[in-house]
């Protein structure tokens, strides 16, 4: 393996191959060092409608179009003792639909793509560590897994390594877990469900429980439904003493759901659970010098909204314009952080607010769409009050930001605690600081946008696109 290159990725998952490919793209020397062979298993199989503008970025939108991954026009929520149906083909959506993925697949699909793109990418290779001489990352100690060993001297370094986290999990006081989301998600596969009614084709199905905790069901293309429990932590450990085992309280939730029981009366469990817990965290900083925190390395909020895809390829995304521009001259490399810090944050931040007031269950179903109205830009008089939940959950609100004008009302939001969190905005990790520098020409971070035409990169604030 070369001993220098100009940007190493750590991971080969979404983030990392978004990032990948857009730089390789461009004629900068990448190379991706993934720790498995791909394809390998992962969940995280609902994506996001604000996806098919960034996979036409990368040049894969055809390729996963053609692929024949379900296709997700919508979702379906029973929640709080209410129901409704959310459609993906209503004005100002970024696309009428995206997919439900098994993730092995798809991600291997990006990650052959970033290599037919000019990225090196070396399998079963492991980052180990990152040098910082001076506060500034500088050279990548990498293994195999049969044994080599090795370094590579960078000019810029992106971790995408996810929840393992390099950079953003291994040094001490990097990463916060969230009080409020300290939860277990347990799930298994099942064949031979029936199709949600009333819902949306290919509809992710979200379902509250009555006590504490919700469902979902997602349909594959193999023919299977992932059907999963996210749940508090407490309240798991008390249903497990309760029922005697992990099975018991996945199979006790699913029975409970009365939409859950309708759709898999007649279907089978094909696999084992699966169990993963404290998931909810956020990076204190989400870049530094010469690297750039990308995807679930940076942070993750919660499972509901089928947000995780979403930031990782949104966070690539962001990465590969800030790096790309710097390497080309065009902006200052303390610049191009703020920006990628501010945008990056924001994005996290609002889901971060959304998803807290989903879990807030006695307020009715509209209270839900008026805090979403209060988070979003726009303000679209006539329209139905979702249409602002809608630019949230399908994620068109951070490309937008991150290209127009500022969010005034979603700065205040984001200052304010959440519940029972002590009043220093979002319990504790934000500051005056993040909000400071609004995304947009006329109010941009360190003077910079986010242009996609005709590629991806910063541009100053008041210059010609």
């Amino acid at each position: 393996m070369r001993d220098r290159t100009q940007i190493p990725i750590a991971g080969g998952g979404p983030g990392g191959a978004t990032a990948a490919a857009l730089l390789a793209r461009r004629g900068f020397e990448v190379t991706v060092l993934e720790r498995d062979r791909f394809p390998r298993y992962h969940i995280g199989e609902s994506l996001l409608p604000s996806l098919l503008p960034v996979l036409e970025a990368m040049g894969a939108r055809e390729l996963v179009e053609g692929y024949g991954f379900v296709r997700k026009t919508g979702a379906f929520y029973g929640w709080g003792g209410e129901e409704w149906s959310l459609g993906f083909d209503e004005p100002h959506r970024p696309a009428p639909y995206s997919f439900q993925v098994v993730r092995g697949e798809f991600d291997r699909l990006l990650l052959e793509h970033a290599r037919g793109q000019g990225a090196v990418v070396r399998e079963e290779t492991s980052v180990r560590q990152v040098a910082l001489p001076a506060g500034r990352a500088t050279e990548a100690a990498w293994a195999t897994r049969d044994g080599r060993e090795g370094s590579t001297a960078f000019r810029y370094f992106i971790d995408a390594s996810g929840r393992a986290g390099v950079l953003g999990a291994r040094r001490r006081g990097a990463r916060r877990f969230h009080d409020a989301f300290r939860n277990v998600a347990v799930w298994s596969y099942w064949r031979g469900a029936v199709p949600l009614p009333s819902a949306p084709d290919g509809a992710i199905g979200v379902f509250s429980l009555p006590e504490d905790g919700w469902l979902w069901a997602i349909p594959l293309h193999d023919g299977t439904l992932s059907v999963g429990l996210v749940t508090g932590k407490r309240s798991f450990h008390r249903a497990r003493e309760r029922h005697g085992s992990v099975d018991a309280v996945y199979h006790q939730a699913v029975e409970g759901s009365p939409h859950l029981t309708r759709i898999l009366a007649r279907a089978r469990r094909t696999a084992p659970v699966k169990v993963e817990s404290d998931y909810s965290y956020v990076s204190r900083a989400f870049c530094g010098e010469g690297y750039f925190l990308v995807g679930d390395a940076a942070c993750f909020v919660d499972p509901l909204l089928s947000t995780g895809v979403h930031l990782a390829m949104y966070s690539g995304l962001l990465s590969a314009a800030a790096i790309g521009s710097t390497l080309r001259g065009e902006v200052d490399e303390g610049a191009a952080r703020r920006f990628y810090e501010t945008a990056y944050r924001q994005a996290y931040e609002r889901l971060l607010i959304l998803v807290s007031a989903f879990y807030r269950l006695h307020d009715g179903r509209d209270a839900y769409f008026r805090k979403a109205q209060t988070l979003s830009r726009r303000d679209r008089a006539g329209m139905r009050l979702h249409e602002s939940f809608l630019d949230i959950v399908t994620g068109v609100e951070d490309v937008r930001d991150a290209r127009e004008e500022a969010v005034d009302l979603l700065h205040a939001k984001l200052r304010d605690p959440l519940p029972g969190q002590r009043p220093h905005g979002l319990g504790g990790h934000a500051t005056d600081r993040m909000f400071s520098l609004p995304t947009s020409p006329h109010h941009a971070p360190a003077g910079l946008f986010l242009d996609l035409d005709p590629y991806p990169r910063l541009v100053a604030a008041g210059g010609s696109m």
